[in-house]
Order: structure tokens, then C-alpha cells, then sequence
């Protein structure tokens, strides 16, 4: 019996010093978690929130935005591919500046990352006012630039309403505020790498190209399926980025992804059901991701 109390209280420990954690958690994640569920199933708007009262609608808003040819045709196409652009443009520059890093001379190095860790700790509103700056059709670098090469007119130029023009902005944000952690995090991974394997690859006739591939991504393959996978789960969540560019709030309604959308109908339209059980869909979506990237760990620490 003694010996089975202990026991118990050998595998209570770990609970008990995980409860503050949990019960963090618990309050400031899964309680609001909870709300935004339970509102996903009601009629939620202005007079619910004044009175208190609940208008359940079962999963009448559910049915409503799966039927609706925008989702199908509009935020779920912007809200896919702009975060697969983003995720395969971040991967490969930020692998390409690891590479450079890897060659660089110790202080060049170091001015080199310090200067490319100030992108990354540039706050994502400023940078995204930095990138409207840019391309500001009344007067941006950008468009004044090509006006003065004779490539655009300036007064007749605005890629903020065009659906492509808009999400080639916000790619350009998004990468340039993303591949400093890929740099890093796949820097770190190449210092991992015996510098006898690419001796070899030389002493074999390999070419840089064929080193990389043979060498380089199967060495660091756990490096590049957690930077890849977390890049996912982050784009597909971008919101300031959009949010914040000229029509993102709204104002155009082709340029949405499921963020701002779920955003919109709730604080803009005042529909909060419509716009709790949207946030549900995406944060179903970063479920699914989230499963995948916690597998795909879990399968590489088995083939290590």
C-alpha cells in the first residue's frame, strides 16, 4: 500500500508543478476559445450583446458562409495561396542568406545578421506603413521611380485595388519581416554539419548544387520541415499586414482572407456569430497545420 501511495505521488508531481501553467492556459486561451465557439452558434449581434440574451441558431451560420461561392471563390483562395507564396519565397531566401552567412567572414557575418535581425524585429505595423510608403500612388519611391523611367504613370497607377497588385505588396511585407528566422534557424542548422561531408562531395566532383542537395538538405531535413511548417502556420494567420493596407479593412472586398474577414463581419458588420464561426474555420485549418508540424516531429526525432 506504501509503496503504491508513493507511486501516485511520483506521478502527481509533474501535474502539480504543470498546474499553474495549465490553469495560464486554461484562462487566457480555452475560456476564450470557448466564448468565441458558443457565439458560433447564435444569431450575435448588438441587441444579444445589450440584453444579455442568447439567440442560438444551431449551425445555421456555419452553413451560411460553406454556401457562400465568396468563401470558395475569394478568402479561401487569397487566404492559400498568399500564405504558400509567402511560406515558399520566405523558406527560400532565408535558406539562401543562411548559405551566404555560412561563407561570410566572422565580422562580416556579424554586421550581416545584426542587419537582417532589424527586419525581423521591425514591429509588423511599421513595416507594413513602410511598404505603403513605397508604393503610395501619389508619390511612392516606388512609383515615382518607374514614372521616371517611363514604365508607369504615376497618376493612373494604384496596385492597392487590383486583387494580385495588393497581395504582391503584402508578400513582399510578409517575406521581408519572415526570412530573418529562417536565416538564423537554418544557419544554426549548417554549423551542425561535419565539414568532412562536403570534402568528400568536392573530392567526388559534386558541384555546389548537387552538394546541397545531397548533403546539406538531408542533414538538416528536421530544420527545414519545423522553419517550413511554423512559416505555414504563421501565414496563414496574417492579419496586420492586410488589415492595414489601403482596402484590407474592407474597403475591397477581393482582397479578404479569413482573418480580416472574420474580423470585419464581426466589429465592422456587427455580426458576431458570423464572425466567431469564420474565426472557428480558420482556427481548424491551424489545427490541421498544427497536427501535421507536431507528426512530422514526432517522425523525425524516430529517424534520428
Amino acid at each position: 500500500a506504501a509503496g503504491r501511495r508513493r507511486a501516485r505521488r511520483r506521478a502527481a508531481a509533474p501535474w502539480l508543478l504543470l498546474a499553474p501553467a495549465l490553469l495560464a492556459v486554461a484562462a487566457l486561451l480555452l475560456w476564450p476559445l470557448g466564448r468565441v465557439v458558443w457565439m458560433s452558434f447564435q444569431d450575435y449581434g448588438l441587441p444579444e450583446i445589450v440584453t444579455g440574451t442568447s439567440n442560438y441558431n444551431g449551425l445555421d451560420n456555419y452553413t451560411d458562409i460553406l454556401g457562400q461561392s465568396y468563401l470558395w471563390t475569394t478568402v479561401l483562395p487569397n487566404t492559400v495561396l498568399f500564405a504558400l507564396a509567402c511560406v515558399t519565397l520566405t523558406v527560400v531566401l532565408g535558406t539562401l542568406v543562411a548559405l551566404l552567412l555560412a561563407r561570410l567572414s566572422p565580422l562580416w557575418r556579424t554586421l550581416t545578421a545584426s542587419a537582417i535581425m532589424t527586419a525581423w524585429a521591425m514591429p509588423a505595423v511599421t513595416g507594413t506603413y513602410v511598404w505603403i510608403w513605397l508604393f503610395d500612388p501619389l508619390g511612392g519611391a516606388v512609383v515615382t521611380g518607374l514614372d521616371g523611367l517611363g514604365l508607369v504613370d504615376a497618376g493612373n497607377t494604384n496596385w492597392f485595388t487590383d486583387r494580385l497588385g495588393f497581395y504582391a505588396i503584402a508578400t513582399l511585407n510578409v517575406v521581408h519581416h519572415g526570412f530573418p528566422f529562417v536565416a538564423i534557424t537554418v544557419f544554426a542548422g549548417l554549423l551542425t554539419i561535419p565539414r568532412e561531408l562536403h570534402e568528400a562531395g568536392i573530392i567526388d566532383g559534386a558541384n555546389a548544387w548537387q552538394r546541397f542537395w545531397t548533403i546539406t538538405v538531408p542533414s538538416i531535413r528536421p530544420v527545414f520541415s519545423v522553419v517550413i511548417i511554423l512559416s505555414t502556420i504563421w501565414d496563414f494567420k496574417v492579419f496586420v499586414q492586410l488589415y492595414l493596407m489601403p482596402g484590407g479593412s474592407g474597403a475591397n472586398p477581393d482582397v479578404l482572407n479569413l482573418g480580416v474577414w472574420s474580423y470585419v463581419e464581426s466589429f465592422a458588420q456587427r455580426q458576431y456569430g458570423m464572425g466567431s464561426a469564420i474565426a472557428v474555420l480558420l482556427t481548424l485549418l491551424l489545427l490541421g497545420i498544427t497536427t501535421v508540424y507536431i507528426r512530422t516531429l514526432f517522425k523525425e526525432s524516430e529517424e534520428l
